[in-house]
């Protein structure tokens, strides 16, 4: 969680930088937009799923102590993905263009252009994901979870570099540049050098009859198969946002301010619990795995809720002092942080949904989530149509939020009626409790910087003087939040703060 919350302070660090830069406009959105294409394809064609599929079936061949055997698996589909990515890496450069135009049917051809170029230099980067998502299974497996979350520092260090160093001559597209040294020098080269350090071999070769690969795309298949609404949610935005010039830009700079904490919550604690999830299935400790299950959505859903409180009550000054200056200007801050405070609603839903697939995955059971998720967003996708008709792109984030709630609750439902994870071993009351003491404090937060107002602050002072402005506001709402939250919790009960004192030393 720390690497992965360090990772994703330098990713703010890289928004903020392009922000400055760029401002929030078409050029922007062309960047933003650059991305889908290669995504996509990650997605698809198993780069993305690599993985998730690999930590489970490393582990069996683990506990069987057969661990040669899945150095040998992994080999396999390396050469093999890393063949069919290579392919489509080559028909992406000749796609860029019509999905770039079929996806953002409000850009102009310009800007059309501009973000295929940007995706061509993107595409590659693709192959070094793909090979360093597999490696990483080899760590995750071997509870080694440190390398993870310094790739994304890597990444995001070499945007930023890029942009310095190349932007005046190139312009935006140095990012791009930027993005593809990262990938090759962070998610690909530090997984290459941990993997090596830790004994795993590389073979060249492509055994097609290997049981072990058969078992891998069986697994891996529905994941190639199917969509998810977290993963889509960009795309399906992006579709409609496109039509003002920065929507795309300034949602994108709410959901990777929101995905911050979102990531130490559930991505950090998702891929930290795969393999223990994994590992104790294979044992067929079954009460165990659904214990586990439990306590982690317990957990994660209980601190969303308290750190979605303060966020929403601090949401303007947090986004004022990220991004405001140079050419993002005051009106974009000011819907960037309507954005971000929407987005936040969901944070637990986004913690839990995250920790509930992964049970799917280390039980080696990939079809079942994502039929599940496939429906979800069929029905979520008239709701983000609604959104955008009712409040444009705020009424997006919410739909957002909707759409994930429906993804949570379904996987829920679903391990509850496969009686893998039981709906009531969940711990609502400290749930509940969590929920009061978020309230109480975000309340008392947000009406006392209500209450301030806006300070009139003019065009011609510095930018220094609102940040140090909105770092008061900041300072002490958080010491009352803490105060207060803290108060609520333990008068009714929570054991949450005698724990969190203990972990931190202080109790």
């Amino acid at each position: 969680m720390s690497s992965t919350f360090l990772s994703r302070i330098i990713g703010l660090v890289r928004v903020k930088y392009i922000a400055w830069e760029f401002g929030a406009g078409p050029y922007t959105d062309a960047y933003q937009a650059a991305f889908r294409l290669p995504d996509l394809m990650n997605y698809f064609l198993v780069g993305g799923a690599a993985s998730i599929t690999f930590v489970t079936i490393l582990n069996r061949y683990r506990e069987r102590g057969e661990e040669a055997e899945g150095e040998r698996v992994l080999s396999i589909v390396i050469n093999f993905i890393g063949l069919v990515l290579a392919v489509g890496v080559i028909a992406g450069m000749f796609l860029a263009a019509p999905y770039i135009r079929a996806t953002n049917p409000g850009f102009q051809p310009w800007q059309v252009e501009l973000s295929a170029r940007m995706t061509r230099i993107l595409l590659p980067g693709q192959i070094f994901f793909f090979i360093g998502g597999v490696l990483a299974a080899t760590l995750l497996v071997r509870r080694q979870f440190l390398v993870q979350g310094l790739t994304g520092i890597v990444y995001n260090v070499f945007i930023i570099l890029a942009g310095m160093l190349l932007g005046h001559r190139m312009g935006i597209p140095a990012l791009a540049v930027g993005a593809l040294a990262g990938a090759f020098l962070g998610p690909f080269a530090m997984n290459v050098i941990g993997a090596a350090k830790n004994g795993v071999h590389y073979r060249w070769g492509i055994d097609f009859n290997h049981p072990g690969l058969r078992d891998w795309v069986k697994m891996t298949l529905p994941l190639m198969a199917g969509f998810t609404l977290p993963f889509l949610d960009d795309y399906i935005m992006g579709y409609y946002a496109s039509h003002g010039a920065g929507d795309i830009t300034r949602l994108t700079n709410a959901k990777q301010l929101f995905s911050a904490p979102m990531a130490v919550l559930a991505q950090a604690a998702g891929a930290a619990s795969l393999p223990f999830f994994a590992r104790i299935w294979a044992q067929e400790k079954h009460y165990e795995f659904a214990t586990g299950v439990a306590d982690s959505v317990s957990r994660v859903v209980a601190l969303g809720l308290l750190a979605a409180s303060g966020m929403v009550a601090m949401s303007g000054p947090l986004v004022q002092i990220i991004f405001l200056g140079g050419h993002f200007s005051p009106q974009d801050v000011q819907q960037t942080a309507v954005y971000f405070a929407i987005y936040t609603l969901a944070l637990c839903l986004w913690s839990a949904q995250s920790i509930y697939a992964r049970a799917f995955y280390a039980a080696g059971i990939t079809w079942l989530p994502m039929l599940a998720g496939s429906v979800i967003t069929l029905v979520a996708m008239p709701i983000y149509s609604l959104g955008y008709r009712w409040h444009g792109s705020a009424g997006l984030a919410l739909a957002s939020d909707i759409g994930i709630a429906l993804q949570a609750v379904s996987l829920a439902v679903l391990l509850h009626q496969r009686r893998m994870v039981s709906l009531a071993s969940l711990d609502f009351g400290e749930m509940g409790r969590c929920l009061l003491a978020g309230l109480a404090g975000g309340g008392v937060v947000w009406a006392a910087i209500w209450g301030l107002g806006e300070l009139p602050i003019h065009h011609s002072e510095v930018h220094w003087v609102i940040r140090v402005t909105d770092l008061g506001v900041l300072v002490a709402g958080a010491a009352i939040w803490v105060v207060i939250a803290k108060w609520v919790l333990e008068k009714t009960g929570s054991a949450l703060p005698k724990v969190a004192l203990k972990r931190l030393g202080l109790g």
